[in-house]
């Protein structure tokens, strides 16, 4: 996708049309704060709250159903004809599933729900919670998901399913996540992934695996790539692009962000 066919608001490159990596100048000053080492409570949640809302403007004004409305404001009493809004809204009848992926998606999550119930029907939007985690072998390496101690709503057949968790590393999380759904609960409308950060491995995995999903990211990271490859635009070589460490960590990424969003130390 070049940079005219998606009215500069998108990073070039070459994905396919089922990947947007915004190309947003506070969502890339506000990752770049959001992985500084020193940033710690409550600055990390407070960045990662505006980076979230960012993102979900751009992803609902571009994927939401949408209608033609007439809204009276309260100009109306003063001009009863002209004292009357006409334009595009989100359609009212639009459901959506917002899933929490525990623990680094409880923020993002909880931050879409709020302001989706801002603009829908409240009873139109929901938010699941999945206890997931990563499996590691004996080496440390990922090599699956876990998924117990979920809490699922009910049915999503018909709805957005909307997945903001924010490391998009590996794609195991996204698959197991949207498998359960699948397997479980229907089948949803649309499935919109929303990693803060996506690596070119993740871009690959979720969008071979899911025909129907569309990833939208605030930053690409593809730091282990050789200087060819980073020099060319994204996923002209993509076989060759490496955002993953030997331990399935993004690099340059946020290092350990679950971690310090809860104080799991103390």
């Amino acid at each position: 996708m070049t940079r005219a066919e998606t009215a500069s608001w998108e990073l070039e490159h070459r994905y396919g049309p089922r990947v947007h990596v915004l190309d947003n100048l506070y969502l890339l000053s506000a990752l770049a704060r959001l992985s500084s080492p020193e940033v710690r409570h409550p600055e990390m949640t407070s960045i990662l709250r505006s980076i979230y809302q960012a993102l979900l403007v751009a992803v609902s004004g571009r994927e939401f159903p949408r209608i033609d409305a007439e809204v009276p404001t309260r100009m109306r009493a003063l001009h009863p004809k002209e004292g009357v809004w006409r334009g595009g809204v989100f359609d009212p009848a639009t459901c959506v599933v917002v899933v929490d992926i525990i623990r680094a998606g409880i923020v993002p999550s909880q931050t879409c729900f709020e302001a989706l119930t801002s603009v829908l029907p409240p009873d139109n939007v929901r938010l699941d919670h999945l206890n997931m985690a990563r499996v590691s072998d004996a080496s440390g390496h990922v090599v699956g998901v876990d998924l117990s101690g979920s809490k699922i709503g009910g049915s999503v057949e018909g709805a957005i399913l909307l997945l903001p968790d924010p490391m998009g590393a590996t794609g195991s999380t996204t698959l197991r996540a949207v498998a359960h759904y699948l397997e479980h609960h229907g089948e949803p409308a649309r499935i919109i992934a929303m990693p803060m950060m996506a690596t070119p491995e993740y871009l690959k995995r979720v969008t071979t695996s899911l025909e129907r999903a569309v990833v939208y990211t605030a930053r690409l990271d593809r730091g282990l790539s050789p200087a060819d490859v980073l020099a060319s635009i994204p996923g002209t070589h993509w076989d060759r692009e490496r955002g993953l460490n030997d331990k399935g960590y993004i690099v340059p990424g946020a290092g350990g962000m679950g971690e310090v969003l809860n104080n799991s130390w103390c």
